[in-house]
């Protein structure tokens, strides 16, 4: 590291460390109390996002920070000054820092299996067992408990060097001690001979177990505690996509103004003073301010805001959002890590280290059943070698009992319900991202709805038509549509889709115009006659002497304080009706917040958007007015649900734009609609498919219902074994009496994770 980088970061006296090597939430802890018991430091180290967020002291180097977790027995690196590039790539070589260990994690998982299942299979089955069958075990079982547990025999190494011991230990002594009495009772034993086999029986007698072989016990529970981290690592693969996700949504491109020309440059080169050109549908590439031109530009996926915001000279502009109408020039203001989406990302960068780390209910009982276990085995060998049955009986029941605590089942208690609960989510377009995520959901006790695109439809539809006296809705909607449908605006689209759908046909136009800021004008044809037609604010008709009658006028105020849009339009010398457009409602919405409060869930809606339209929304769909929070920027977003979290509150979050992506980090449990963008999806723990808001009712019950049966797996699999150790302390346990009690509380734990199956949603 430079000198440079060095003094920059005793300067901001902040730092994240990567973290290489951990296996368990344990890992975490102890790391974070060794750089904890530094002078001047305070750590919190991410399980899931393996990284380490270190405020230290001045006098303190960053150097010292890496060389504590090295002296802990893991890895770590400082970051490099420019992580991200401004285009959201990541900086070379991070991703197959990313990948690469996932993919090796998966050769092992394949290479393991393919050389367990024989063994497994001529273990179990007498008639399979040929002369020497024994020895081909061995030649299969040897490269899986050796290289394909690996991983946890260096984990085991590390606990032992710092006095620990998790899940990791049990599984490297127990591994090893089957290999290793399984080679003695080959090579020195009875088992090696010509014609051995396992019978199939269930007799408990004391042995010297000199004819007994474990390979099958070995190979096994490395497979499937392999197949159990694997799938763990895949989840926390995801860990920085949510930042990816987030910078994508800028512009990869923009045209700047420079000498007259417009010249095309990527966005990374853009400074602040640039002019740059915005055409109609083009993303605003950074902040800035209008310098020419007019539009419509809608801010929903930054700001949450739902209505388009108009703009004009002097007005400014978030970059990220999509340019709806005319060709805007813009000045840059801010660029690269400065910009606003810039800064959401660094949002929910921290939000996603801020969260609690999730303790695995294995690493939490094993910290007390794996030093019990192995002082068990100490104490059973001194005392059958104490009472002169010899020291090869007192061997076997001490590896009996290493054996027997060594629980093939629990291997499979976590992956095959959470694969059972996430496949039969999947089903339902509920996507569940890892076991952190089902533990989140227990203690849930509000839920914060975004507005637009969870609660609503996002999209600006017809809602009402009101006429004058004497005039027809449909020939009102008919001549405003076939106005608006040469107009780009959101709402002019959503007046003229109306227009198509109750008419069919749109009438022709002539010498239309675009009133800036007021609305649009023109000439429509009907046969032998024509109409002069304006469709617009109403101060656009009064401008052409069409004033809205008192009953006009009343419904234009009604729409305003229902935070709806209301547009006038008036022809021939006189206002005749008045539209009224708004963010629709999805048609679930009501009796998903039914479905919340049945869960004992306080619904809370929360959005960027105006407090009329949020009040309106929230008395439509049922939730209380005082816990309606509206007109929030992204960063008050984060402060609401950080706020609740300080109340005592078990925050879950639904939402679906970009605006909502540090939110979602934040909460305990955040929920993604689907149909929104990738940086809230990616920021999110449960993902909606379908965007239904009643799925996060069901996701909510799933993820429940999946963290029981995990933790019913986990409570029978380490009783079959507690039950089992007397009878292994006893020297009363025959190698297949072993394998019949393993295979049993193995049936078992699949047979119940299989029950998810039947989950039923109650969506719709």
């Amino acid at each position: 590291m430079t000198q440079n980088a060095v003094q920059s970061f005793a300067a901001d006296h902040e730092v994240e460390l990567a973290i290489e090597g951990m296996t368990c939430a344990s890992c975490a802890n102890r790391i974070e109390r060794k750089l904890n018991k530094l002078a001047g430091v305070q750590a919190s180290v991410n399980y899931a996002t393996e990284k380490a967020k270190v405020t230290y002291a001045a006098d303190v180097e960053p150097e010292t920070l890496v060389e504590t977790v090295e002296a802990a027995g893991y890895q770590a690196r400082l970051p490099q000054p420019q992580r991200l590039d401004v285009d959201g790539q990541a900086s070379e070589g991070s991703d197959d820092e990313r990948l690469n260990p996932v993919r090796a994690l998966r050769q092992r998982l394949l290479i393991s299996a393919v050389l367990t299942v024989p063994v497994i299979a001529m273990a179990m089955v007498p008639a399979w067992q040929f002369t020497y069958w024994q020895w081909l075990s061995l030649t299969l079982a040897a490269p899986v408990v050796v290289w394909a547990a690996w991983p946890f025999h260096r984990a085991a190494w590390v606990n032992l060097r710092h006095g620990a011991a998790t899940m990791d230990t049990l599984i490297s002594v127990g591994t090893l001690a089957a290999l290793g009495w399984s080679l003695y009772a080959l090579f020195f034993g009875t088992a090696g001979e010509p014609g051995m086999t396992h019978p199939f029986e269930f007799t408990v007698e004391r042995t010297d177990g000199s004819g007994n072989i474990y390979l099958e016990a070995a190979a096994g529970v490395t497979t499937f505690i392999l197949a159990g981290r694997y799938l763990e690592a895949r989840s926390k693969r995801q860990a920085g996509a949510a930042l990816r996700a987030l910078l994508e949504v800028g512009a990869k491109e923009v045209t700047v103004l420079r000498e007259g020309q417009e010249t095309r440059i990527p966005v990374e080169e853009l400074t602040v003073g640039d002019h740059f050109v915005v055409r109609p549908g083009e993303k605003i590439a950074t902040d800035g301010t209008v310098l020419d031109g007019s539009s419509a530009v809608d801010a929903s996926m930054v700001t949450g805001e739902s209505m388009p915001v108009e703009v004009g000279p002097t007005s400014a502009v978030v970059g990220g959002t999509v340019n709806a109408g005319g060709r805007l020039v813009i000045e840059a203001n801010r660029v690269g890590a400065d910009t606003q989406l810039a800064q959401m990302a660094r949002m929910v960068e921290d939000a996603q280290n801020g969260k609690a780390q999730a303790q695995r209910l294995a690493d939490r009982i094993s910290g007390v059943f794996v030093p019990i276990v192995i002082g068990l085995s100490v104490a059973t060998f001194g005392f059958w070698l104490g009472s002169g049955v010899g020291a090869a009986t007192a061997f076997t029941a001490a590896v009996a009992v290493l054996i027997i605590a060594c629980p093939c089942a629990l291997g499979l208690a976590t992956p095959t319900a959470l694969m059972v609960g996430t496949g039969r989510g999947a089903q339902l377009g509920i996507l569940i991202k890892g076991p952190e995520v089902l533990e989140s959901t227990t203690g849930i006790d509000t839920v914060v709805l975004d507005k637009t695109g969870t609660v609503t439809t996002g999209q600006m539809v017809l809602v009402d038509v009101v006429c004058d006296d004497g005039e027809n809705a449909d020939q009102v909607l008919g001549l405003a549509g076939a106005l608006e449908r040469a107009s780009e605006h959101p709402i002019a689209q959503a007046i003229a889709a109306a227009a198509a759908e109750q008419t069919g046909t749109f009438r022709a136009v002539e010498g239309f115009a675009n009133v800036q800021g007021l609305g649009v004008q023109g000439v429509i044809l009907d046969g032998d006659t024509s109409h002069a037609v304006l469709v617009g604010r109403p101060q656009l008709l009064a401008d052409w002497s069409q004033p809205l009658s008192p009953s006009l006028q009343e419904a234009y105020d009604r729409a305003a304080t229902q935070g709806r849009t209301a547009i006038a339009v008036g022809w021939d010398g006189r206002a005749r009706g008045v539209l009224v457009v708004a963010d629709a409602i999805k048609p679930s919405s009501t009796e998903a917040i039914r479905q919340l409060r049945d869960l004992g869930l306080r619904p809370v809606l929360l959005t960027g958007d105006h407090r009329a339209v949020a009040a309106s929304v929230a008395a439509e769909v049922g939730i209380d007015t005082e816990d309606v929070i509206a007109e929030v920027m992204p960063a008050d977003k984060v402060e609401v649900i950080a706020q609740l979290q300080a109340e005592g509150r078990r925050v879950a979050m639904v939402g679906d734009g970009v605006n909502d992506a540090a939110a979602l980090a934040q909460a305990d449990l955040g929920l993604a609609m689907g149909t929104g963008t990738d940086a809230a999806i990616e920021a999110s723990d449960l993902t909606l498919v379908r965007g239904d808001l009643r799925v996060a009712a069901d996701a909510i019950r799933l993820s429940r219902r999946t963290l029981a049966t995990i933790k019913g797996n986990l409570f029978w699999a380490f009783a079959y074994n507690v039950a089992a150790l007397p009878l292994a302390a006893a020297g009363l346990l025959n190698p297949m009496l072993a394998g019949a009690a393993m295979a049993l509380s193995s049936v078992f734990v699949v047979t119940n994770s299989l029950r998810l199956r039947r989950f039923q949603a109650a969506a719709g």
